[in-house]
């Protein structure tokens, strides 16, 4: 199985938003994240700037409002 750490970049600083990820769904203007054993996390104003597989990383970055 392959899980994936989900992080927020704003002005080059990287901020860990989930560990271990399962499940990433666009809704929207939003994007939910869900890992095995926690609540899942709702982020709003975001979009997916980058997929690393083999880091095993997802970058969101904020919309401009």
């Amino acid at each position: 199985m392959c899980q994936m750490r989900v992080v927020v970049e704003e002005e080059g600083v990287e901020e860990i938003v989930m560990e271990n990820v399962t499940r990433l769904q666009v809704s929207g203007g939003a994007i939910e994240v869900s890992a095995f054993f926690e609540e899942p996390r709702r982020l709003e104003a975001v979009f997916v700037q980058s997929i690393d597989f083999l880091e095993g990383k997802v970058v969101l970055k904020k919309s401009a409002v």
